[in-house]
């Protein structure tokens, strides 16, 4: 850490134990078997009751792909504001496109200056005009905001979101099995998944810090799930259940999964959709690269079947993907509830 930045305590975090963020091969889900399949899910399943988050390898993203979408991210990021702003959200009808340091903010009730300390893209699936879910009008859905003159930008971007849309796959086929459900129990709610990858530059944070304005600001994750790929800054803290931050520390070609407040609210809160936050005070540039994996926009989320019983009604009234979806980004990106406030 410099010796120029000043953090306020509450706002260290402690190092991680593997018994809080545990470290889960998906190997032998990937290849086995199924008694090795269920093993896995059983694993996937005790990290998600327990803490929300937990840390994968072996899950068949190349180490190559890995480092190419890193620095394509870095690309886009090091170009001039005026030329990221080309693709600027607030030019696009379905939330894609590049969003400045300070556009969205995590935890409005705390930073007071600014928002989050991060600027960040927006990519989901790239939808033409005459797709059905667009002349449906269906929200979230389009085309997505590509850079100009950053030639393969596009082609990398894509490749990674498609790889990233068969695991968030595999990793639903590990919750279903861990719930005691079918194994291709959600595939039917996937069929147009409302799938998100958000490259991500935090700049380093320098002087006092508070909870006014740090990286990203304590949440929860909307969604589903999250896979996280984080370079080798640090900087991820989670809340474990004592209620105490812990660092969760890169872990060398290990995605960060956690689970999301619709995957919470789909479980009857069974997986935890835990809180964590964003400190980049390791004095250099922090990227990470998060996809949210979502369903469609018209599936039903309501309490599974093997979530609730006599003891445990449903803690929430069913909604959709997509209604959940709009919620939450109303509540944290100004211009799309100002957007949403004039139609």
């Amino acid at each position: 850490m410099s010796d120029s930045v000043e953090v306020d305590e509450s706002l260290r975090g402690r190092r991680i134990a593997l018994e809080e963020i545990p470290l889960i091969d998906f190997g032998p889900f990937l290849t086995g078997g199924l008694a090795a399949r269920k093993e896995v899910a059983d694993r996937i399943g005790h990290a998600c009751r327990n803490i929300g988050f937990f840390y994968l390898t072996n899950h068949g993203i190349s180490e190559a792909q890995l480092t190419r979408t890193f620095a394509e991210a870095k690309r886009f990021f090091d170009q001039p504001m005026e030329r990221k702003l080309e693709i600027d959200i607030e030019k696009s009808p379905c939330h894609r496109g590049y969003f400045k340091v300070g556009g969205e903010n995590l935890d409005p009730a705390k930073q007071k200056e600014g928002g989050d300390l991060k600027e960040g893209v927006k990519i989901g699936r790239d939808l033409a005009a005459d797709h059905p879910l667009v002349l449906a009008g269906t929200p979230l859905h389009g085309a997505n905001l590509w850079p100009r003159d950053l030639p393969g930008w596009q082609g990398s971007m894509q490749s990674y979101f498609d790889a990233l849309v068969g695991l968030g796959k595999q990793i639903m086929h590990a919750f279903a099995l861990s719930l005691d459900l079918d194994e291709c129990y959600f595939d039917r709610l996937l069929t147009d998944p409302m799938a998100t990858l958000g490259p991500l530059h935090y700049p380093p944070q320098q002087g006092s810090i508070t909870e006014k304005q740090i990286g990203a600001g304590a949440h929860t994750d909307f969604g589903c799930l999250t896979i996280l790929a984080q370079d080798m800054n640090g900087g991820l803290q989670v809340k474990n259940a004592a209620g105490a931050w812990i660092d969760a520390t890169p872990v060398p070609g290990a995605f960060v999964i956690n689970i999301g407040d619709m995957m919470a609210r789909w479980t009857n809160n069974l997986f935890a959709s835990t809180l964590h936050r964003v400190i980049n005070t390791s004095g250099a540039e922090r990227y990470s690269i998060p996809f949210f994996f979502d369903p469609n926009f018209s599936a039903e989320v309501a309490a599974l079947p093997t979530c609730t019983g006599p003891d445990s009604p449903p803690k929430f009234p069913p909604t959709t993907g997509g209604q959940h979806l709009l919620d939450m980004i109303n509540a944290t990106f100004d211009y799309h509830r100002e957007k949403a406030g004039k139609n």
